[in-house]
């Protein structure tokens, strides 16, 4: 399971919307609402929580995956230390914030979250890119 930077993860790319993910992978096993009227759809076996923005026409914009097969650049990175993951990876700016027993780790520049729990990546968080115009960079 390919983390793809700026576009999502192995088949998802962000701009799909929920009847284009449903083609490739069904329904969701949980579907809900969050507080700003996003649709966020649970699927178990791929351990992915996936945000479809209500005020962006219902287009995936945001991913969560937990799956212990996910790569990030050839790296599977789940389970692992965070601060070893980080120095292999080609980006260096890291915006850390603490929140009780989990931490993440932030780089802007592909909206990239690792999430750590006592040192190892717990999740990763991916969002659309938003372009120099101040718009989504959609990839579907």
């Amino acid at each position: 399971m390919i983390i793809n930077l700026k576009n999502g993860i192995g088949k998802l790319l962000f701009g799909m919307k929920q009847k284009d993910v449903e083609a490739l992978y069904g329904k969701a096993d949980k579907q809900y609402n969050d507080e700003e009227g996003n649709v966020i759809c649970l699927y178990n076996v791929q351990k992915w929580s996936l945000t479809f923005y209500e005020d962006e026409d219902f287009q995936l914009g945001y991913i969560i995956c937990s799956n212990p097969d996910a790569t990030l650049l050839d790296k599977k990175i789940i389970g692992k230390n965070v601060e070893d993951i980080k120095s292999e990876l080609p980006f260096k700016t890291w915006t850390k914030e603490d929140f009780d027993t989990t931490e993440n780790h932030f780089n802007e520049s592909n909206w990239l979250i690792l999430q750590s729990e006592y040192n190892d990546i717990i999740r990763v968080e991916i969002g659309a890119i938003i372009n120099d115009n101040d718009e989504f960079d959609w990839k579907f």
